[in-house]
């Protein structure tokens, strides 16, 4: 079956897509951005990450169109922009840990 050709544009974005999904950080803000909208306190106590580094990831996040932010008065909630994109985020855990697992077997020899 052929694949769709994707357009050179269309390649940059996807490309910068991933960069911004690259970061253990910012995953890591995904994640806990699955149960709902979050503070960036919030997100710094449930992260253990300095403030001014979540602002600087949710930047990225939101530049990326991955989360998206609303204004309640001093705090702004950040939360997921299209929770699909944890769809990849899954697939790709799932894989690797049927790949860990296998390893796992191998050097343990059973």
């Amino acid at each position: 079956m052929p694949t769709k050709r994707l357009h050179p544009e269309l390649l940059d974005l996807v490309a910068e897509r991933f960069k911004a999904l690259s970061d253990r950080a910012r995953l890591s803000l995904l994640q806990e951005l699955r149960a709902g909208p979050l503070t960036v306190n919030e997100l710094a106590l449930a992260t253990t990450m300095g403030q001014a580094n979540v602002s600087r990831h949710l930047a990225v996040l939101f530049a990326n169109g991955l989360v998206k932010r609303e204004r309640d008065g001093v705090f702004v909630h950040y939360e997921l922009a299209d929770p699909d994109v944890l769809k990849l985020c899954d697939l790709v855990c799932g894989r690797l840990e049927a790949e860990l697992s296998t390893r796992r077997k191998v050097i343990s020899g059973k």
